[in-house]
């Protein structure tokens, strides 16, 4: 079946309709709608950071494929700091999907890909534009993630009841 082509005019109601997409949840719809945008316009960056937004919106359902869409997305930024910034982006989601995900040693994965994202925002930062405190906002948001889910070395979940 072919896709059918948006026009150029088009453009802006329908990233405001990706965007409002992204807000109900619909992050496949909001997908769809940035892949039409950047069949007529390869290069529109809003277009770009909107559709490796919605990916990783998706990130719990499709954690491994998600991943490389959302990396595959991120050469095409033209900006160093968004490219460093949403490469944070993308391990932090991760790191929230693992966590949902839950199960044996889901905790540890999750702290690397906040230790991973930690990394990409302190990159981000050190050339942050005058005023954008994004990647110091993410980065202490990861940091308190961190300190609610990681673990000390050698504890263990389970303590034996005391007796009296």
């Amino acid at each position: 079946m072919e896709l059918k082509p948006i026009t150029r005019e088009g453009i802006p109601a329908a990233l405001q309709k990706a965007e409002r997409y992204r807000f109900l949840n619909e992050s496949s719809a909001a997908e769809s709608i940035c892949l039409d945008v950047l069949a007529i316009d390869p290069k529109n960056q809003e277009a770009l950071i909107s559709l490796l937004l919605s990916i990783t919106d998706q990130f719990a359902e499709h954690m491994a494929d998600g991943l490389r869409r959302a990396r595959e997305v991120l050469p095409r930024l033209d900006d160093e700091y968004e490219r460093l910034y949403y490469a944070g982006i993308i391990c932090e989601r991760r790191a929230h999907a693992q966590l949902h995900r839950g199960g044996l040693g889901s905790s540890q994965v999750a702290t690397e890909w906040f230790r991973e994202a930690m990394a990409w925002y302190e990159k981000a930062e050190k050339i942050r534009p005058a005023g954008n405190d994004e990647a110091i906002l993410r980065w202490n948001t990861c940091a308190r993630m961190l300190e609610q889910h990681e673990r000390p070395r050698g504890h263990s979940e389970y303590e034996p009841a005391l007796e009296d």
